[in-house]
């Protein structure tokens, strides 16, 4: 569809979007009649301005004034009760429109891969969801409805200048394929203009987003100058997107406004004209609504020029949104199995999985974990440590092998239940804007705060949360910064705990917390560990000894296999790691 950057109007976009309007007929119908009884009280008005200067003013009859005055009054009333009616519930109607789409959106976003955040930006999502989303209602608060409208009002006026008197029609409708055609180039230029505009946005959205979220990093590397002048280029992209369609505005209403002053000349020139050689008497009453009539027969067009513009940029903001609708990056959710619970048996049988195309991480790795067994995984940096977290939970769907739990295919189980029986603690936590008890429940109905209470005392962390001010109704701010790392994780083992998971995974990763916030993790590590399957990529030395069974990684694959003291005494690669990383820490 981008394809079509000259074209006005994208029908098949916006059957599209019409089918979001179904469950609000009885509203769009009612808009549509609002649009109809506006066209026609509009026309009233020039009429009865005729008859009064024709048959009232100049034939001096106070109670033919008074009528035709009352009359006015009501067609007034009426406009103003159809224009009421039409600017509410059109925009009602917008609004009920973009909050469906918008929750179709969001639902569809949260089914996708990680493989699709990993090559989107967060930015660009967050215009599609907000921005865009607000430019699609424009479509039926001040796009399509305000244009039939317009389109019906110059229809009528066509039509009662025709049977008012054909000559005069003809003068105006001489001059009306000048401003058409004028009002065509405009919607075609505005048309590719609205592209780069929203393209623009999405890219200023975009980098605020990323340089706000990753401000400590260009702080940190003095890296402000740098983003500022690439902010610069950026909004003055974003601004030249924006002049160029002010130029085509400060083009096009200029023009339509001397075409319609040249009009009204006209009018009075020629029915002027005929009154003073005798040609022809016309009638002032009708010059005066002739006047009247020609400005709202060209007023629509300047207006519908300028709702176009809003219709398009709808239409562009659609396109994208449904482009998002469009793409299948979900995990297929084929399986049929649904269990209360699992023992927690592990298998993983000659896995391979890239995250690009012909770039494998995992080269065929396999091993099993048997319920209630504790597994430590080490390696360098990225020897595929955290992919077998990514893929245990199915964000990611393998190349080839097979992953088992309790001998069943992972694939074969529901995704909610696969997900329910694992709890993952990362080594980057995220929380999100809120208290710390929801950020332990996750808004959990089940999970009460006696059970998070008691659950913070059987590993250690209750005191340090009572601490906080509120205690477990703190609130800890956008992603948790309000927090140290270390109580960060703390929560987060927390939140994995109270789950109650059959697997527990964790990355325990403990280099950048102070002493203290160490040993309550490591204490938090021993107790939701106890009594269920664990896999723990390991980066402390206490962590390793005390598994059941190590698996030692390297580029991709599993070279070594053992407890800590068989892999010493093995003298292979686990010995260079274990001397390069852990010899200090047991030193010490």
């Amino acid at each position: 569809m981008d394809k079509d950057t000259g074209k006005a109007f994208d029908y098949r976009l916006f059957k599209r979007l019409l089918r979001h309007v179904r469950p609000y007929l009885i509203t769009f119908y009612g808009v549509a009649i609002a649009a109809i009884l506006l066209s026609g009280f509009a026309v009233l008005t020039p009429i009865l301005v005729g008859e009064v200067v024709d048959n009232a003013i100049t034939n001096k009859d106070g109670q033919k004034l008074l009528t035709l005055t009352l009359a006015m009054v009501g067609v007034l009333l009426g406009e103003v009760l159809s224009q009421l009616y039409f600017n509410y519930y059109a925009n009602w109607l917008g609004e009920s429109v973009i909050k469906d789409i918008r929750i179709k959106l969001f639902n569809h976003l949260m089914g996708f891969k990680m493989k699709y955040y990993d090559n989107s930006s967060i930015g660009l999502l967050v215009t599609r969801a907000v921005t865009d989303m607000q430019r699609i209602g424009e479509i039926f608060s001040e796009g399509f409805f305000v244009i039939v409208s317009d389109l019906l009002k110059m229809l009528v006026v066509a039509i009662v200048m025709i049977v008012a008197n054909w000559k005069l029609s003809l003068i105006v409708f001489a001059v009306l394929p000048i401003i058409l055609y004028a009002t065509r180039l405009f919607q075609k230029a505005m048309k590719v203009a609205f592209i780069e505009v929203r393209a623009q946005v999405s890219n200023l959205n975009s980098f605020v987003q990323e340089r706000i979220t990753g401000m400590k990093i260009v702080q940190l590397f003095t890296r402000e100058e740098i983003e500022k002048e690439k902010f610069r280029e950026i909004n003055e992209k974003h601004q030249n997107a924006w002049l160029r369609t002010v130029w085509y505005n400060s083009i096009f209403f200029p023009v339509a406004e001397i075409v319609s002053s040249i009009t009204v000349g006209l009018i009075v020139w020629y029915g002027g004209l005929q009154n003073v050689a005798n040609i022809s008497q016309e009638e002032y009453g009708t010059i005066f609504m002739f006047i009247l009539l020609s400005s709202m027969l060209f007023r629509p067009l300047r207006q519908i020029a300028d709702k176009f513009n809003t219709l398009q940029m709808g239409m562009v903001a659609a396109n994208r949104v449904f482009k998002i609708l469009d793409t299948d990056s979900n995990i297929q959710d084929a399986g049929t199995i649904e269990k209360a619970s699992v023992k927690g048996d592990i298998e993983f049988q000659n896995v391979r999985f890239g995250y690009l195309e012909n770039e494998e991480v995992l080269h065929g790795i396999s091993f099993k974990v048997k319920a209630g067994e504790t597994i430590a995984i080490v390696g360098a940096t990225g020897a595929g440590k955290s992919t077998i977290i990514n893929l245990l939970n199915r964000f990611y769907e393998i190349n080839s092998g097979a992953i088992l739990i309790d001998g069943v295919n992972i694939k074969d189980y529901k995704l909610t239940s696969l997900r329910s029986k694992i709890a993952v603690v990362l080594q980057d936590v995220f929380l999100f804007a809120d208290t710390i008890a929801n950020n332990i429940s996750l808004k959990n109905d089940d999970i009460t705060i006696a059970d998070m209470e008691e659950a913070a005392k059987q590993i250690g962390v209750h005191e340090f949360i009572s601490s906080l001010p509120g205690g477990y109704t703190y609130n800890i701010k956008e992603r948790g910064t309000m927090l140290s790392s270390g109580q960060r994780q703390l929560i987060a083992f927390l939140r994995a705990y109270v789950s109650n998971p059959s697997i527990l995974v964790l990355d325990e990763a403990t280099s950048s917390v102070d002493t203290y916030s160490e040993q309550l993790i490591q204490l938090a590590t021993e107790k939701i560990t106890e009594g269920r399957t664990s896999i723990i990529i390991a980066h402390r030395l206490a962590t390793i000894k005390k598994a059941d069974k190590i698996l030692v990684m390297q580029d991709g694959l599993i070279v070594e296999t053992g407890t800590h003291k068989e892999l010493l005494k093995q003298k292979g690669y686990y010995q260079n790691l274990y001397e390069a990383q852990f010899l200090a820490e047991e030193v010490a």
